[in-house]
């Protein structure tokens, strides 16, 4: 790579850490649309700061969300409503989920921190008849298309950073405090696990760097 390619890179990242925006809950909406407008139970698991947990109490009549790091799980707490129906737990998503089932489960930029396929069969375990998986993830790009995929998020997760902020800078939101890891899986990988555990899943690549899952428990 080239220096002029290095100072380019670096003044992109200089810029996105001053305007910081959630790619997470960029893709909220789009989760909430995959579920029923009313549900019993929900599992968020990696809850992070409690965002979408927040957001499935408006649906759900309890909402339990897991997360292993009891900082992030302290901060959610705190910035949840007493009377919100949501409550949190430190524990591992492997073998400290309750042995209840629920009607929606859901992962957001979590199940790379995991074995893939023991999260997906410990999630699979866990979900009611008729239940609703959704996750998103992030991907080891390996292949043209991720590539291609990242040249175009790269301008607009600039763009999108620079109109949330209102061209102003800003700390980081309270759910990018969350601990973070890279993806090691590709892709292809993914989906030919998920399609081993959950038959019919739906994978889609998505811009800035993620994934989608959704299936449907029959």
């Amino acid at each position: 790579m080239t220096t002029l390619s290095h100072r380019i890179l670096r003044a992109l990242d200089q810029f996105n850490g001053a305007h910081p925006w959630d790619h997470n809950a960029h893709y909220h909406p789009w989760i909430l649309r995959q579920l029923p407008r009313r549900f019993d139970s929900a599992l968020d698991v990696g809850v992070g700061s409690g965002d979408l947990a927040r957001l499935l109490a408006g649906r759900a009549s309890t909402v339990h969300g897991i997360d292993s790091d009891p900082k992030i799980i302290a901060q959610a707490q705190e910035l949840t409503p007493p009377a919100t129906s949501v409550t949190f737990t430190t524990t591992d998503a492997l073998t400290g989920i309750p042995a209840d089932s629920y009607d929606v489960i859901t992962c957001v930029a979590a199940i790379h921190h995991l074995p893939f396929t023991d999260a997906l069969t410990v999630f699979r375990r866990h979900l009611a008849p008729g239940g609703t998986l959704v996750i998103l993830g992030l991907s080891r790009p390996t292949t043209p298309g991720d590539y291609l995929l990242g040249a175009v998020a790269s301008p607009l997760n600039a763009a999108t950073g620079w109109l949330k902020n209102r061209g102003r800078t800003a700390p980081r939101p309270a759910s990018m405090t969350a601990l973070t890891r890279p993806a090691d899986m590709s892709f292809p990988d993914i989906v030919r696990e998920a399609h081993m555990v959950l038959p019919g899943a739906r994978l889609r690549r998505r811009l800035f760097w993620r994934y989608t899952l959704v299936w449907h428990h029959r």
